[in-house]
């Protein structure tokens, strides 16, 4: 018993711990402590610097400096090498599906996989597609309101002696960016307006181009007649295609900013040619 409360006792002995000068002898610093309390301190440090070497290799770059950590280029194109990945396999599963259906087919078999886009649960036989009064009475009044509408009906060209004589219709309506000047080969108008806003064409036509050009982006070109041509660049998205016929005022593409050339921001590259030569579309639309 008396060795336990001697043990007790030396835990709460107090130490002093202090500096002195060496010259004068005067106490510069001292720290009074029991071997419980050196305990507790030298295992508060030791977690402290435990824990803020963890929250820094977590939460700061030093973590990259670690042997084998992957740095932030390596993570993102293993990242990018999974996403293809799983297209890949979505593609090869895609492609083992169509084999397997062609040579079904060719041997006389069911195929394995029909795809079929009807909506199985309507009952399609009993739906009535008589008239109804008030079916006529809209029709009516449509046909009413759209009597004297451009892009209803055709339009004749018989009689048009000049390109005077031709309504063209505004593509989009915004803030001409750009001016036609062929001494600098820019052979249309630059219109700046709201991304994602409508793209009509000018004319009744014929849809005779739609592609993606690296300096013009996504592009649609229009056979008017009387050899005309309109040119739609730097489109966002296209919703027409080659064959298409349109008629005035009717959406044909999207504004958009695309292309890596000529182009700061969302606007509309329009271009007409007549015969084979540019004109200036300011002098034919208001744009």
């Amino acid at each position: 018993m008396a060795k336990k409360e001697k043990k007790r006792q030396n835990w709460k002995d107090k130490y002093r711990l202090s500096l002195t000068n060496d010259t004068t002898f005067e106490e510069v610093w001292r720290i009074k402590l029991t071997r419980y309390n050196a305990f507790l301190l030298i295992s508060f440090l030791v977690f402290f610097i435990i824990g803020g070497t963890i929250l820094l290799i977590a939460f700061t770059n030093l973590r990259e400096f670690i042997p084998g950590y992957p740095d932030v280029n390596m993570r993102r194109n293993i990242l990018v090498d999974a996403i293809r990945l799983d297209s890949l396999e979505k593609e090869l599963d895609l492609r083992d599906k169509y084999f397997a259906n062609l040579n079904a087919i060719i041997s006389g078999n069911k195929p394995a996989e029909i795809y079929s886009l009807r909506d199985t649960t309507k009952n399609y036989k009993s739906i009535s597609f008589r008239g109804t009064p008030e079916d006529s009475a809209l029709r009516s009044q449509v046909e009413k309101e759209s009597k004297y509408n451009l892009t209803l009906g055709p339009i004749s060209t018989e009689g048009l002696t000049s390109l005077a004589s031709l309504h063209f219709f505004p593509p989009v309506r915004g803030i001409v960016s750009g001016k036609f000047d062929p001494r600098t080969k820019h052979y249309g108008t630059d219109i700046v307006t709201r991304a994602n806003s409508p793209v009509s064409a000018s004319l009744d036509g014929t849809v005779i181009f739609t592609g993606w050009t690296m300096e013009t982006g996504y592009v649609i070109e229009i056979q008017h007649s009387n050899n005309i041509v309109s040119v739609y660049k730097h489109n966002a998205s296209l919703l027409k295609e080659t064959g298409d016929l349109v008629r005035t005022g009717e959406a044909i593409a999207v504004v958009g900013g695309s292309g890596e050339k000529y182009t700061s921001g969302p606007h509309l590259h329009f271009e007409i040619w007549y015969k084979g030569s540019p004109l200036d579309p300011e002098e034919h639309i208001i744009f």
